[in-house]
């Protein structure tokens, strides 16, 4: 174009000749004398015509040049070659008709296959015939809308995370709304109805109502069976949240995943923003946990030419919504027995039970991550189901009763070892065990009993928050002297000087004080205090 640009304007304007301008500018005298003519030519017929000049005459006129295409015929694409390459392509259409996807001739095979009857054609111009012979116009799409409240979309997807430094793949529900793109993302270990079901209760849950409708694509935990070519038949398990929780469903046709387009993004996103950082935790629990603060933040944040982030929308949601439901808590029960060790056995694992219940039968609740045991309707105790194989959860509350008349057990049981990985109060009751009692079995258990029976009263954290208070306060004691009666006079002391003091003016605070220092005193010389701490108490 710049060189027709250079030849109309030395021409027309600069008055050069046809020789001048093909020896400046290095082209054929014919390419030249082309551009000129064709100008002169077209330009004469627009000052020719009347009136206002059409679009097509002004961009004939600017048009860039173009040198005609030289089409040559296919010399080795016969009629014959044509009818067997369509004969061998209607083969693969009936192939599909009956489902055979995987059964389908490659451009090699059809090749091969004109090799073997003798026909003379190179692999290329057999990939160029069938090309054209397939050709299908690209598929359009049309941009939908949606009313707040209406749709939502579900799909599974995976990720790989370090739970306890072993490396394990987890399936992620997440769903994501029509109207403002809120997502929601769950973790668990396995697609099974269970988890399903699970998911879209805690979805349901977190945003307070339910979408009127839920897109699948056809996955096993909703598709039973297909019913023909176009027919689906919904498992029990989405018709019974179906059911509990009035929404409707529609599946997409299959390899459609654009019919689902909000959710089939989201599965990438969520998995490339939130756990490409991080990827190690301590348990499932702590993975959706940081899974659902991450999102949180992401719902929040606006996107790039949005008005309201998709939190915002959310809101204005809410109000289109059905109305919540209950939590959807369906389990599958079992009978299990509990063994000489306190446990009972599902899925390789063991789980503890405590230990008065030896011998006994537990109906077993299974849900996707914990197990709920109840004995005779009256519940026991619950677990963080484990997902590894052939492993121990034991909580050492369960054996307090079998302990205190086996205290020499204590030292080398899996159940005190597991405390320090169990919960922040587990770690902190091991310490204590480590610094003063690992020679004293029997009063350690004797403490763990004190602390049980105070959970009627309190919480566990905060009694074993009092009793590291009341080991500062005997911290000059020698670590053989600080034993549970002491620690638990102290506490007892403590509580009677927080309640004493709520409604007593100061000058009867001081004087109780006083009064209670002095009682301790005896206390100690009574338990045998070394003087440290009556002089420490003392300086206070």
């Amino acid at each position: 174009m710049k060189d027709k640009y250079n030849i109309i304007i030395r021409f027309f304007n600069n008055k050069e000749s046809i020789r001048s301008i093909t020896r400046t500018t290095k082209l054929h005298r014919e390419t030249v004398t082309k551009y000129i003519r064709e100008h002169e030519k077209q330009l004469k017929e627009l000052f020719k015509r009347k009136g206002k000049p059409t679009e097509k005459e002004i961009c004939d006129l600017i048009k860039e040049p173009k040198y005609k295409q030289r089409i040559t015929p296919k010399r080795k694409a016969t009629p014959e070659i044509i009818s067997r390459i369509n004969e061998l392509l209607e083969i693969n259409k009936e192939n599909r008709k009956m489902g055979l996807y995987k059964q389908q001739l490659k451009m090699m095979d059809i090749y091969e296959d004109l090799k073997l009857q003798g026909h003379d054609i190179g692999y290329t111009t057999v990939c160029g015939l069938i090309k054209e012979m397939s050709y299908k116009p690209p598929e359009a799409f049309i941009r939908q809308t949606y009313e707040l409240g209406s749709d939502c979309e579900f799909d599974w997807g995976e990720v790989s995370l370090r739970i306890n430094g072993k490396l394990k793949k987890f399936q992620m529900a997440v769903f994501t709304s029509c109207a403002g793109n809120y997502r929601y993302c769950r973790l668990f270990e396995k697609q099974d109805t269970a988890s399903f079901q699970e998911a879209h209760a805690r979805f349901f849950e977190k945003i307070g109502g339910v979408y009127k409708r839920i897109i699948y694509d056809n996955m096993r935990v909703v598709i039973k069976k297909f019913v023909g070519r176009q027919e689906k038949e919904p498992t029990e398990g989405l018709l019974k949240l179906c059911t509990y929780y009035h929404f409707e469903y529609r599946f997409c046709n299959v390899r459609k995943g654009n019919e689902k387009g909000h959710v089939e993004r989201s599965v990438e996103i969520e998995r490339r923003k939130i756990f490409s950082k991080r990827i190690d935790f301590e348990s499932l629990v702590t993975a959706n946990e940081y899974l659902e603060e991450f999102e949180d933040k992401l719902n929040k944040k606006r996107p790039v030419g949005c008005e309201k982030s998709s939190f915002e929308i959310l809101e204005l949601e809410k109000k289109y919504l059905l109305p919540a439901m209950p939590f959807f808590e369906v389990s599958k029960v079992v009978q299990l027995k509990v063994d000489k060790y306190s446990t009972i056995s599902f899925e390789t694992n063991r789980y503890s039970i405590p230990d008065e219940y030896v011998g006994k039968c537990m109906t077993v609740r299974i849900y996707p991550t914990k197990l709920k045991i109840s004995y005779n309707e009256e519940n026991l105790c619950e677990h963080e189901r484990l997902l590894s194989h052939h492993d121990w959860q034991l909580n050492i509350d369960h054996y307090l009763r079998t302990l205190q008349r086996k205290p020499g057990a204590l030292a080398g049981s899996l159940a005190l070892k597991q405390m320090k990985i169990s919960s922040i109060s587990g770690r902190k009751l091991k310490k204590i065990y480590d610094d003063y009692y690992k020679e004293f079995g029997k009063e350690f258990v004797e403490l763990l009993q004190y602390i049980k029976e105070k959970e009627t009263e309190k919480p566990r954290d905060l009694t074993i928050k009092e009793i590291e208070n009341a080991i500062k306060k005997l911290a000059p004691i020698k670590s053989g002297d600080i034993l549970t009666d002491k620690i638990i006079v102290v506490c007892q002391k403590a509580q009677e000087e927080m309640e004493g003091s709520k409604d007593q003016p100061n000058y009867v605070i001081n004087e109780i004080g006083k009064a209670s220092k002095n009682l301790l005193k005896e206390v100690s010389n009574f338990l045998g205090f070394s003087n440290a701490v009556t002089e420490k108490e003392e300086a206070a």
